[in-house]
C-alpha cells in the first residue's frame, strides 16, 4: 500500500492485512475536512488493490474519533455552501463504507462518538475495549441524526433501543454496546489490538470471494438503508443549522 492520503490517516499494510488508523490523536482524532475526502479515496482505492484481503480500522491515542471537527461545525453554521458540500459528503462516505467489498475489522480503542460511531459500526467486525463507550449526540447538541445514526442504527439494534439512544445522545458502554448489538465484543483495553488483528488475519485467510460476495450480499441491507433514510435525514439536518437551537450550541462552543 504505496500512499498516504492525508496525514491525519495512517495506512499501513502487513501482509495481507492493511491497519487504517485515524490520526489527529490532539483532537481526538476529530474528523477534519481532509479526513472525509480521504476516507472515501482509501475504501475505494483498496477495493482496487488484489494484494489487501482485509482492514482494521482504528484510532491514534485515548479516542477512535470524537467525530465532528468544531471549526467545521461552527462553519456549516456559517456557510450554506460549505454545509450542502459537507453532508453530499457525508452520504458518499457512507456509501462508499457499505460498498467496500473487504472485510473490515473496527477496533473501537476509545470513545467513538458521532461520525466516528457511525464509521465504526459500518465495519463488519466490531470490538470496543472495556473501558469506552459509543454514543451519537447530534440530537443532544440540536442536530437531525443525519449521517448515519438514524440510518442504519435500527438495522443493528431495533428501533425501540435506537431511538432511546438516539434522542438523549446518551452513552453506550462497551458490555451495553455488545448487548444491543451495536458491537461484536468487547475485550480488556490491553488486549483489544492484539484480538482485532487476529480476527483481520483470520478473515484475510479466508477464501476471498466467498468471503466478500458473502459481504456484499448481508451489505445490500446496509445499501438499502442508505438508500431510504439518508436522503431525508441529511437534509434534516441541514435545516437544523437554521434553528435557534443550534445557534445556541454554536455559541456556547465559541465561547469555550
Amino acid at each position: 500500500m504505496p500512499y498516504t492520503p492525508t496525514e491525519h490517516i495512517l495506512v499501513e499494510q502487513d501482509g495481507a492485512v492493511v491497519t487504517i488508523t485515524l490520526n489527529n490523536p490532539d483532537m481526538m482524532n476529530a474528523f477534519l475536512d481532509d479526513m472525509h475526502s480521504a476516507m472515501r479515496e482509501i475504501w475505494w482505492d483498496l477495493s482496487e488493490d488484489d494484494s489487501v484481503k482485509a482492514v482494521l480500522l482504528t484510532g491514534a491515542g485515548r479516542a477512535f474519533s470524537a467525530g465532528g471537527d468544531i471549526p467545521a461545525f461552527i462553519k456549516s453554521y456559517e456557510d450554506n455552501e460549505y454545509r450542502r458540500r459537507s453532508l453530499r459528503g457525508a452520504k458518499r462516505l457512507m456509501e462508499a463504507q457499505a460498498e467496500f467489498p473487504k472485510p473490515v475489522v473496527a477496533a473501537i480503542n476509545g470513545p467513538a462518538v458521532g461520525l466516528g460511531a457511525n464509521l465504526a459500526l459500518m465495519s463488519d467486525i466490531v470490538y470496543i475495549a472495556d473501558s469506552t463507550f459509543i454514543a451519537d449526540t447530534h440530537a443532544a447538541i440540536g442536530l437531525v441524526c443525519g449521517d448515519g445514526g438514524a440510518v442504519f442504527w435500527p438495522l443493528l439494534m431495533g428501533l425501540l433501543k435506537c431511538k432511546e439512544y438516539l434522542l438523549t445522545g446518551d452513552r453506550i458502554p462497551a458490555a451495553k454496546a455488545v448487548e444491543l448489538g451495536l458491537a461484536t465484543r468487547a475485550y480488556p483495553d490491553e488486549d483489544l489490538m492484539t484480538e482485532a488483528r487476529k480476527m483481520a488475519e483470520r478473515l484475510a485467510s479466508l477464501p476471498h470471494q466467498a468471503v466478500q460476495e458473502t459481504k456484499r450480499a448481508l451489505n445490500l441491507h446496509l445499501q438499502d438503508y442508505i438508500l431510504r433514510a439518508a436522503p431525508f435525514a441529511l437534509m434534516a439536518e441541514s435545516e437544523s443549522f437554521t434553528t435557534d437551537d443550534i445557534r445556541s450550541t454554536i455559541d456556547g462552543f465559541k465561547k469555550k
